[in-house]
């Protein structure tokens, strides 16, 4: 349950991770809003073929996509059974006292395979970006709301660090199940409410490492200076190629070509 992908770079040396991040989440974000005019399986299954293409192309292993949804499957089916049994006018059949209803697949189906297709997307942008590349991008593409006083340099920092600390705060989860499993704590027995019950002794543990860990990054930051991007330099300057323009170029026209279909 805590083996998220999201937040997990991916280094190999691809087509797609060599492009300018500002390209890449310019493209998850037209993808984002693709996802939620999609009204038909067959779009959902061109995405799905395009998708595969690119982590074919990306280098990455296909398992990675599948481990990306594995953590989230509780909150599909909850949003599938709510649909199912809550939404719709035409049964189809009842369980037990419960109805069952034709809408209601229909809508708990594209509502979760868009959930499905948002972490993808974004598993995706992080497996072939780096986390300050990512920053430096976001920032990049924010950079006009300065003259409105947006702290945006700031914020980049705030999303390179919480993208920094998904997959430390995973190693964390680990080490700490590990060392109470070794205390004789059983994680997995019992029904559902025994189970959270038996993870308490881990999200306490797990809270005080994440402040403690924050705080020593405050400390680090303040004691090297730290001000934020006001006079600060980059060491690689962002610049737009060839690559980039064609694929910002190919998602615009498979963004064009689903809404037409």
């Amino acid at each position: 349950m805590f083996r998220l992908t999201v937040g997990q770079y991916f280094p190999v040396d691809s087509w797609f991770h060599r492009l300018d991040p500002r390209t890449k989440i310019l493209s998850t974000l037209f993808f984002a809003v693709l996802i939620f005019f999609i009204h038909s399986f067959l779009d959902y299954l061109a995405l799905f073929i395009l998708l595969y293409l690119f982590y074919i192309i990306a280098k990455i292993p296909f398992t990675y996509l599948i481990n990306g949804i594995k953590p989230i499957l509780f909150l599909i089916a909850i949003t599938f059974i709510f649909q199912v049994f809550f939404y719709g006018e035409e049964t189809l059949f009842k369980i037990w006292i419960l109805p069952v209803y034709k809408e209601g697949l229909i809508r708990g189906a594209y509502l979760s395979l868009r959930i499905i297709f948002l972490v993808i997307f974004t598993s995706f942008l992080t497996q072939t970006t780096p986390p300050l590349d990512i920053a430096d991008g976001l920032e990049a593409l924010l950079r006009p709301l300065k003259r409105v006083g947006v702290p945006v340099s700031e914020i980049a920092l705030m999303m390179s660090i919480s993208l920094r600390f998904i997959p430390l705060l995973q190693s964390e989860v680990e080490r700490i199940a590990k060392a109470q499993m070794a205390r004789g704590i059983e994680l997995n027995k019992g029904n559902f409410i025994k189970r959270i019950y038996n993870y308490i002794p881990i999200l306490i543990p797990l809270f005080l490492s994440s402040f403690r860990r924050a705080e020593e990054l405050a400390i680090a930051m303040e004691a090297r200076c730290f001000k934020g991007g006001e006079g600060r330099t980059k060491l690689r300057e962002l610049k737009f190629r060839r690559d980039d323009y064609i694929f910002i170029g190919f998602t615009i026209l498979f963004f064009v070509l689903i809404l037409w279909l």
